[in-house]
């Protein structure tokens, strides 16, 4: 369940125009863009505002200065509100959506730490190489110069592929089953009924009659999921030997080593479940960002793909191994400069430990703090023309001359996303051999639009490839 609100700040913030009651800020939301329109709103109502729907109130702050200030852990921690706090009836307390002070989340994160680290990934390696090269062999069918590939569609299905084996030592078989997983499907469903829960309506009866379908199909899309993973957990206790070394594994076999105590096979299962449900849409949608925009930017496709070619000389068949993705500074500046303008969680939730000042603001313990991060990532502090793409705002030299705590794509602190290691790994890995295989090809006429559920992402991408 949500905890209750806090008392709300005495301080009188800015707010949109029209506010009605009950209802309040409706007319100038926008519930199929929400983080879009609250970076649009702040270009006029200043750094730091309020906003309030349904009764429930949020503080969106946008100006660098208070963003970063709230990545102060002594003063401000994670808020689980909105879609978190909606979304815990049927995750519960994973590492996403647990408060921080439930001893569930403080043991989970103890245990799976090692497997995130930079130095772990080495052990993922391997299975990024092999989905990353049935993606390959997918996209190679349709390289002919005159079809256009649905890159978030492909991207999606590479991701969940990863994570999935990963994960649980799961095969989708994406690119080579004629219909999808229908696993597979009910995660995707499930992720984007998780994106729209922040917009319920707080009356049962009335949001049952608006929302009764999806709210249902939800119902038997988790119950689903929750058999599978289930199913997967109890065969694992039943015949541990000879299991693959996967997240699964090390959830049912490590104790916390702060405290001893193991996760219960109800945690592990919404573990599985998030990480599914996160762990593939973040990662897709930065590579489909990304190749939208190297597409658009032919000359900066051609620099990554020159840096490429150095490692792995063109024609060829290459066969990375972990040390190379580290030589890729460029490509991996690709990746950076592709969260910055657009970050794939748009923004995170913090709130005050104790009554504080932020931005000359009084704000309360509890109160609702929203970091919009799609805001501050494209703010002037960052150089001139800060909408542009260039990945050398992220050459050491340049990135020293800016203010610190002003890029997060990933969150703050002790809450920030887990896997973000992982994510990167695997976003500069599938785009250099992308870029060492193909010419990308925008389709004329396309104009990136960018939906959100959870996350962001490119709305009816294609791009046409040609074989190098």
């Amino acid at each position: 369940m949500a905890r209750p609100l806090p008392a709300m700040t005495t301080d009188t913030l800015p707010h949109p125009p029209h506010r009605l009651p009950v209802l309040g800020d409706v007319l100038s939301a926008d519930a199929a863009r929400p983080a879009q329109r609250l970076a649009e709103l702040a270009g006029f109502l200043g750094p730091i505002y309020e906003t309030k729907i349904w009764g429930r109130h949020l503080t969106v702050v946008s100006g660098p200065a208070a963003y970063a200030e709230l990545g102060d852990e002594k003063r401000f921690g994670k808020h689980v509100g909105f879609a978190f706090a909606a979304s815990r009836e049927f995750l519960g307390d994973a590492l996403p959506t647990a408060y921080s002070d439930e001893p569930n989340w403080a043991r989970a994160h103890n245990i799976l730490m090692p497997a995130f680290t930079l130095s772990a990934m080495r052990n993922y390696h391997d299975i990024m190489l092999e989905t990353v090269g049935e993606f390959l062999a997918h996209w190679d069918t349709l390289a002919d110069g005159d079809t256009t590939v649905d890159v978030h569609t492909d991207t999606s299905k590479l991701t969940l592929e990863t994570i999935g084996r990963i994960g649980f030592g799961y095969h989708f078989d994406s690119f080579t089953r004629s219909e999808p997983d229908p696993f597979a499907v009910a995660v995707a469903r499930m992720f984007a009924y998780i994106g729209r829960a922040g917009f319920r309506i707080p009356v049962h009866w009335l949001e049952n009659a608006v929302h009764g379908k999806d709210i249902r199909q939800n119902a038997r899309d988790v119950d689903y999921i929750r058999h599978v993973v289930d199913d997967i957990i109890r065969e694992r206790r039943r015949h541990p030997d000879g299991q693959p070394d996967d997240l699964l594994a090390l959830m049912l076999g490590t104790a916390d080593p702060e405290s001893g105590q193991r996760l219960e096979d109800e945690n592990i299962r919404n573990q599985v479940i998030s990480f599914l449900s996160a762990g593939h849409e973040t990662t897709s949608g930065t590579l489909s960002f990304a190749l939208h925009l190297l597409a658009t930017h032919p000359e900066i496709a051609d620099r990554a793909r020159a840096e490429v070619s150095s490692l792995w000389q063109a024609g060829t068949e290459p066969d990375p191994v972990f040390a190379d993705i580290h030589k890729l500074k460029y490509v991996r500046r690709v990746v950076d400069e592709t969260l910055r303008l657009w970050p794939i969680a748009p923004g995170y939730f913090r709130e005050p430990k104790q009554d504080t000042t932020l931005g000359g603001h009084v704000v309360r313990k509890g109160q609702a703090l929203l970091a919009l991060t799609l805001r501050v990532q494209r703010d002037p502090v960052w150089g001139p023309n800060p909408l542009a793409f260039d990945p050398d705002r992220f050459l050491p030299e340049r990135a020293r001359t800016r203010p610190t705590g002003i890029y997060k794509p990933f969150g703050t602190g002790m809450r920030s996303c887990i896997g973000r290691q992982l994510a990167l790994h695997e976003s500069t890995l599938a785009l250099a051999l992308i870029l060492h295989r193909y010419e990308l090809d925008p389709v004329p006429g396309y104009r990136l639009e960018v939906a959100e559920e959870f996350t962001l992402k490119p709305v009816g991408l294609r791009l046409g490839l040609r074989r190098r």
